[in-house]
């Protein structure tokens, strides 16, 4: 018997308007611990069986992040974990995470089966910004270099010149700025207004936002810090400007992970998706972490912090489709090629700059869509 979660968030207002007010996500019951223990080995089993890898995102159910360590899979975020999946000599991934992280990497790896737990798992950043309503958009702007989130569908990635995920999306805007670019940007409208602010880029902005991030609440993040007054704040850039403007640090999650690690502190309160706080908790066993506040006086919870579609990740559904081939992702061949444009030119600028080379080399002769 699964639980289902009825979500509902805004809509992008005006022409970057869809129907999608309205989600749900089913939770899968949690297993005994006779029973959690049983799907561990049979993972484990089926996974060496089907030449098979593991990869987890560090919202998803700790079990599932756990395991994908132990038999030699990844967990982090969705830039490595695209990294990771294009580049394992394993013929099937299993991505524990929602539909746009199994569909890039599809994209990356259209030769590999693709698996993942439930293809219902998805994002409200995919929900909100439609292919047909997006084109539009551009088409209205084509004198910008559209550049959207890596939390988008496989058709607006084809669409976009640049994907960018929160741990480059500085970067990378702020090279497509220096070379004189003008931006469209989407679907996150905190996350874009973080990027300007930081880079002064001129920028668009698709009308979007996360139904986890959005919820933080300044005032009540205000109240809880005069509680803990030594605890040092851990934002991500997909929560909302007065949020963000209460940090010490601002981040993507792998960001995040290295200021819990490198601050001097030994308190941290933690605005981002609660998932993120088994893997802070477990790289740091001497210090203590606090759940941002998603409501109080001044709101209701809608998601309480965490992803409801990254919740409908469960060890009996990775079982399962290993056993079944069952929820294999499909792209379209035809739309791959396309796609995998924006993806290949991130991944190039990103692998430019780990090295030490000019990663602002690779912008210049990119125009727009």
């Amino acid at each position: 018997m699964t639980t289902v979660i009825d979500v509902e968030y805004e809509q992008p207002a005006g022409a970057a308007a869809c129907s999608t007010r309205h989600a749900w996500a089913r939770v899968p019951p949690e297993p005994s611990l006779p029973e959690r223990a049983a799907l561990k080995d049979r993972i484990r089993r089926l996974l060496k069986e089907r030449n098979a890898v593991m990869v987890s995102h560090y919202y998803v159910h700790p079990d599932l992040q756990d395991l994908a360590e132990d038999t030699g899979g990844l967990v982090s975020d969705s830039l490595e974990m695209a990294r990771f999946g294009r580049d394992h000599p394993a013929q099937t991934l299993v991505v524990s995470g929602v539909r746009f992280m199994g569909e890039t990497a599809k994209i990356l790896s259209p030769e590999k089966t693709v698996l993942m737990p439930d293809l219902d798992a998805t994002c409200s950043l995919d929900l909100g910004c439609p292919i047909d309503a997006f084109s539009a958009f551009c088409d209205q702007h084509p004198d910008r270099t559209v550049v959207v989130y890596a939390n988008t569908s496989a058709a607006v990635k084809a669409r976009a010149d640049w994907l960018v995920t929160s741990s480059c999306a500085l970067e990378i805007v702020g090279a497509l700025h220096a070379a004189g670019h003008k931006i469209l940007w989407a679907p996150d409208r905190h996350l874009g207004g973080y990027i300007q602010q930081q880079t002064g880029a001129d920028m668009l902005f698709w009308n979007g936002a996360c139904i986890v991030h959005d919820e933080f609440k300044a005032q009540e993040l205000l109240d809880l810090k005069r509680r803990h007054p030594a605890a040092k704040v851990l934002v991500h850039p997909e929560s909302p400007a007065d949020v963000v403007a209460l940090a010490d640090a601002v981040g993507s999650t792998s960001a995040i992970l290295k200021a819990a690690r490198e601050l001097d502190a030994s308190e941290f309160i933690v605005a981002t998706d609660s998932g993120m706080l088994h893997k802070l908790r477990t790289l740091n066993p001497g210090k203590t972490f606090h759940e941002a506040p998603t409501a109080g006086n001044s709101a209701t919870c809608k998601s309480c912090a965490h992803c409801p579609w990254m919740a409908m990740n469960g060890l009996a559904d990775v079982a399962r489709v290993l056993e079944t081939g069952a929820n294999a992702v499909q792209v379209s061949p035809d739309l791959i090629p396309r796609a995998r444009q924006p993806i290949d030119r991130m991944l190039a600028f990103t692998a430019a700059r780990k090295s030490g080379q000019p990663a602002g080399a690779l912008v210049p002769h990119i125009g727009a869509a």
